[in-house]
């Protein structure tokens, strides 16, 4: 009966995170660029307990011998799923939206020790702000500045910002994007150490490779979540933590009627 308690307590914890992982998803549905996540859970180590003991009475026999036993099960992974999302026509000039998966706009993001970064991210609404002069610099809606090419804040005069933005946005596609790492709800960076060459993750698309983008102004792409998807996994979710929570009050009164033998 502990083997009981131990294996529906380790699997207890890791559906509560699986809930975790879909209530995300559905508090972003209306994020614009959003990609939802998507957990995998795989069996913790078994054990083969060997109660047949004459082979012999055992043959012809269907299923294997023994009892397995098991420890639960684990979340394995959470991998960000980046399936298109519905382009939602807005009109304003400075809205983009990607119609093509795994290309990213590029963002100079800076973290709470002041340290510079870029990140990647679909949320193409933007904005300006003052840079110094008559100039402007074109940020996102947090207020990063969106980089070039060449990874260069986007810096133009008001009156350029409209018919040049589109040209000079830095984007790039990512070949491997379970190397990357969500760093907010809509923006990702790669490890600071990556298991592979950063130009084997993602490249630039510049010059001719620009042709490849697929950049519409005028429109933003919304989440992938689809909402019957997520309450349909969270019910079966919460269905799965329910009769965990139930195998450990059966295991306490079976506990409960042999402790209470004479």
């Amino acid at each position: 009966m502990n083997r009981t308690m131990i294996n529906s307590v380790n699997t207890l914890s890791q559906l509560q995170k699986k809930m975790d992982v879909t209530s995300g998803n559905v508090a972003n549905m209306n994020t614009v660029g959003y990609k939802r996540n998507e957990a995998t859970f795989s069996d913790l180590i078994h054990q083969q307990a060997i109660n047949m003991y004459r082979e012999n009475e055992e043959v012809g026999r269907l299923t294997p011998a023994g009892i397995r036993l098991g420890a639960g099960a684990m979340m394995a992974q959470t991998q960000m799923i980046g399936t298109q999302g519905a382009l939602q026509q807005t009109g304003r000039t400075l809205d983009f939206g990607l119609s093509k998966p795994n290309q990213f706009f590029k963002v100079l993001v800076q973290d709470e020790q002041g340290r510079s970064s870029v990140n990647y991210t679909r949320n193409g609404s933007f904005s300006v702000t003052p840079a110094g002069g008559n100039n402007v610099m074109l940020v996102t809606s947090e207020g990063y500045p969106v980089l070039d090419e060449n990874d260069n804040p986007i810096v133009l005069a008001p009156e350029e910002m409209e018919e040049q933005a589109s040209g000079l946005i830095g984007l790039v596609e990512v070949d491997k994007p379970q190397f990357l790492e969500r760093s907010s709800a809509t923006m990702f960076a790669l490890p600071e150490n990556p298991p592979t060459a950063e130009n084997q993750i993602l490249r630039n698309l510049n010059a001719a490779e620009r042709q490849e983008a697929g950049l519409q102004a005028g429109a933003l792409e919304m989440s992938n979540v689809d909402f019957s998807k997520e309450m349909s996994d969270l019910m079966v979710t919460q269905r799965a933590y329910q009769f965990q929570s139930k195998a450990i009050s059966i295991a306490d009164q079976m506990l409960g009627l042999i402790n209470g033998v004479r």
